[in-house]
């Protein structure tokens, strides 16, 4: 035993080693509220078309956003009724709500505002995901198929295809939180419901499927003008960015041949003001699209160039292949009012 916790001492730091009670403990509550919602000891709904949760059991942002946006373009694209729910992080109220495109992101929350924005699908946001997605079929019932941004952990909503996104940490040291950045066992929780793994960054740490990310080749201006990132080169740019890894963002604009005299790293959901603004007046500033949904609305943004500069994200061919294959029977259960026979 002693050997065992010289060798976490070593390659997992001391602060980790310190914290491994309370991560143990963490366990046992995670397996406990998982047992009680398997044996319906804990309420959990169904609704009935199929549900697809997106989510992580690593903490942090890993890429569920893009995800999500892209399955809702596949299924666009095949004419399938889709909709989205979330809990909408960082908004204000925990109202069951439908994002509008004059919905102020202060309410909706900037990832929702963001999707609705990107698709124009349906998206709907509550406190309980439940009655997002009761709100939702409500106000669409033809829809065929319903993504949920996050909410893995979320079992007071039964789910029908499981989908865990991982980005370049991999599992991390492979402790729970707050020892190490897991939110369940793994690769235990594998074994319990998650029916496709995707890897978002450039180095999976273990088997599952990859996707390919990188920048557009354009910026587009708060009035949907485009330029293109080749008319930037040479010009000294400010880079900002508040999400989960800004350096990942900076990287990519450098890549695309960008001088980046000054670079931003904020908070992931970073509530920006006009203060935030008022500091970048006349010069020309790049952001991320989930940041320009709160930017733009701004009143200081008239006073410098502000430019968002998408993420193109595409997942595998062979991920959407084996997600097709899973959801397939259950549209094949769905009366013919909800359009699944153009899948």
């Amino acid at each position: 035993m002693k050997q065992v916790l010289l060798k976490a001492w070593r390659t997992r730091g001391w602060l980790a080693c310190l914290l491994w009670p309370v991560a143990q403990l963490h366990g046992l509550l995670v397996r406990l509220r998982q047992t009680l919602y398997r044996r319906g000891l804990m309420a959990s709904e169904r609704f009935g078309v199929p549900v697809i949760v997106v989510g992580n059991v690593v903490a942090g942002g890993a890429g569920k956003t893009p995800l999500v946006m892209a399955l809702v373009r596949h299924f666009q694209a095949q004419g399938l009724p889709v909709g989205v729910i979330s809990r909408g992080y960082g908004r204000s109220g925990h109202e069951s709500l439908e994002i509008r495109p004059e919905t102020p992101v202060y309410a909706s929350g900037d990832e929702p505002a963001l999707i609705q924005h990107a698709t124009g699908a349906p998206v709907f946001v509550a406190r309980r995901r439940a009655q997002a997605l009761r709100d939702l079929l409500a106000a669409y019932p033809a829809t065929a198929v319903v993504v949920c941004d996050d909410g893995l952990q979320h079992y007071a909503l039964q789910r029908d295809i499981e989908i865990a996104v991982f980005d370049d940490r991999g599992v991390g040291n492979g402790w729970l939180l707050p020892a190490g950045p897991l939110r369940e066992p793994w690769p235990e929780r594998l074994r319990q419901g998650i029916d496709l793994v995707l890897h978002t960054g450039q180095k999976p740490a273990f088997e599952g499927y990859t996707s390919r990310r990188q920048l557009a080749e354009h910026a587009i201006a708060a009035d949907g003008t485009r330029l293109a990132l080749s008319a930037l080169a040479h010009q000294p740019l400010v880079a900002l960015a508040g999400i989960a890894s800004p350096e990942a963002f900076f990287g990519m604009l450098r890549a695309r041949g960008l001088t980046l005299q000054k670079t931003l790293a904020l908070p992931d959901h970073h509530n920006f003001t006009t203060d935030d603004l008022n500091a970048l007046t006349g010069q020309t500033v790049l952001c991320t699209e989930k940041d320009a949904v709160k930017l733009f609305p701004l009143p200081g943004h008239s006073e410098l160039k502000l430019l968002a500069v998408p993420l193109e994200f595409s997942p595998e061919t062979a991920f959407f292949t084996a997600l097709d294959a899973r959801l397939a029977p259950l549209l094949s259960q769905l009366p013919s009012s909800h359009g699944h026979q153009t899948y």
